[in-house]
């Protein structure tokens, strides 16, 4: 990179986030950990930084408006800018293991509860990041969505956590759409069943496998493709 750019990594204190956050700082970003829990996300900013890696952190609540607020602009003062966001924070509240899978069974207040942090969440810290972008006509915008929220294969359990990533997938489309002209590129991307809390022990792929896609998309060139949806530097279908 000619100058040094900004990231903001939300939901970054563990698994996926985590990793995206590292391999950002080791290719030169200024890296900003957004955490719910501050302390968390400065625990992980102490660990890496015995690999030489220094990295910012704010505190950021993504179903919260004043903590969105709050989060970027703390993040967008290190250098008066954001030039990638990363919307890695997520839940996954209806697991088969935890509550009736079933769509006829799911309480409707988990669905709300999970739009608010998976879709909405995303949506608030967009329409807080854009200006800055916009201004500095530049900006790399990933949504970490799942193949789970994938139409063309829908299936059947786990509707909350399906339908929120199909509507960030939505959200996704749209926001590439109404920024088509501009050089802020907007893609949702894939990272497979990674080892992590939410994905468990049994889950065959590493944080460090699922962090490249979000890496290469966060470094597209200006020619680069906007408005899809990636597994592994692939396009795969919505």
């Amino acid at each position: 990179m000619a100058e040094t750019r900004v990231a903001l990594v939300t939901g970054a204190n563990r698994g996926i986030g985590c990793e995206i956050a590292r391999k950002l700082a080791r290719k030169g970003f200024l890296t900003v950990i957004g955490a719910r829990d501050i302390a968390k996300g400065q625990k992980a900013a102490d660990a890496m930084k015995s690999e030489g890696l220094d990295l910012a952190v704010v505190a950021l609540d993504v179903t919260d408006q004043a903590s969105v607020q709050r989060g970027v602009a703390e993040a967008a003062g290190f250098l008066e800018r954001i030039d990638v966001l990363v919307n890695n924070a997520g839940v996954y509240l209806d697991k088969p293991s935890i509550i009736g899978e079933k769509a006829l069974t799911v309480p409707p207040e988990l669905m709300l509860e999970t739009f608010a942090t998976n879709t909405v969440g995303p949506l608030r810290i967009i329409q807080q990041v854009v200006p800055l972008m916009q201004s500095a006509n530049y900006g790399r915008i990933i949504n970490l969505s799942s193949i789970m929220g994938q139409l063309e294969k829908m299936g059947e359990a786990s509707v909350a956590y399906r339908a929120s990533k199909a509507a960030l997938n939505a959200v996704t489309r749209v926001i590439a759409a109404e920024l088509s002209e501009t050089n802020i590129k907007v893609n949702a991307m894939h990272p497979g069943w990674v080892k992590t809390d939410m994905g468990g022990e049994m889950a065959p792929r590493s944080v460090e496998e699922a962090a490249e896609t979000a890496l290469w998309l966060a470094e597209l060139p200006d020619d680069g493709p906007t408005g899809g949806f990636f597994e592994d530097g692939r396009q795969i279908a919505w």
